[in-house]
């Protein structure tokens, strides 16, 4: 994909991201629409995946650590064809495959159940380790949140992962700098992020979390990397893309009314009618 084609793509997950938390009257569209970018460069240009054989055994895996974000996931799933995107109205809903936290038991493409914050990375370290002692070539991929690094656990599976020189392994964090009870310098600063990984042993990357031509290059960076995995520290915007909710924790968890829906998805219709004519 070029550039203005991950752009529109990028405009489509964030809608659905809308569409999905709307209809379920729940859900967690801030940072959902945070990692949209990520989501979308993983998904339509760096992954080795195939939505028509979603347990190929040499495919890239993802986890998101930060399973609380499922309708960002979810709406790049469905784009790329996974399921219908039609279904993203069914979140959170009696009976829906969708819930609301990413299970991997019922969901095409999902390759990790996730949801209690820290347990992600700690289940993309094990994979990563798995693909080296099977001498396999996948690689492994996990999002995380600033907020969630604030736990421990994320840390111990970051030596962990150092010590086994996972070059394999490439951990996202998705740094918009809210968490649900606010800015995360105040609830529990993780600043600064990039010198904690590298003191673990990282090759670490910063880059702007909505700029492809940064995210592209990160990416390439990580896969030259030997001998150590990488850490991309995104700086995004919290509900980037709909100009109300951009920098407001209270889109951490509410999900938008009919009034708010609306304007939203003209916004992000106007987006895209302007990325067509770049």
């Amino acid at each position: 994909m070029n550039k203005k084609e991950l752009m529109k793509t990028a405009n489509e997950i964030r809608k659905g991201v809308l569409t999905a938390t709307h209809s379920a009257k729940s859900g967690h569209p801030g940072g959902s629409l945070s990692a949209a970018d990520i989501y979308t460069y993983l998904y339509f240009e760096e992954m080795n995946i195939d939505p028509k054989n979603p347990k190929k055994a040499d495919r890239d895996r993802f986890v998101l650590s930060k399973g609380h974000t499922a309708p960002g996931y979810y709406s790049a799933l469905a784009q790329k064809g996974f399921f219908p995107v039609e279904d993203l109205t069914t979140l959170r809903k009696t009976g829906s495959y969708l819930q609301g936290h990413p299970d991997m038991k019922h969901i095409p493409g999902v390759d990790m159940s996730s949801g209690s914050l820290g347990q992600g990375i700690s289940a993309a370290v094990g994979m990563a380790i798995s693909a080296k002692l099977s001498g396999d070539t996948y690689r492994v991929y996990t999002l995380l949140g600033d907020g969630e690094i604030q736990e421990g656990q994320v840390w111990e599976a970051a030596m962990l992962a150092a010590h086994r020189k996972l070059d394999n392994l490439v951990v996202i964090v998705d740094n918009n700098n809210l968490q649900i009870d606010g800015k995360i310098t105040e609830v529990n600063s993780p600043y600064p992020i990039d010198k904690k990984f590298e003191a673990f042993n990282f090759h670490v990357i910063n880059i702007d979390g909505h700029n492809f031509d940064e995210i592209a290059a990160a990416f390439k960076e990580a896969r030259e990397t030997k001998g150590q995995p990488t850490a991309i520290i995104a700086k995004t915007v919290k509900g980037k893309g709909v100009s109300f909710m951009e920098n407001q924790v209270s889109w951490h968890g509410s999900a938008p009314n009919d009034e708010q829906y609306a304007a939203a998805m003209e916004e992000l219709e106007k987006a895209g009618e302007a990325i067509c004519q770049m």
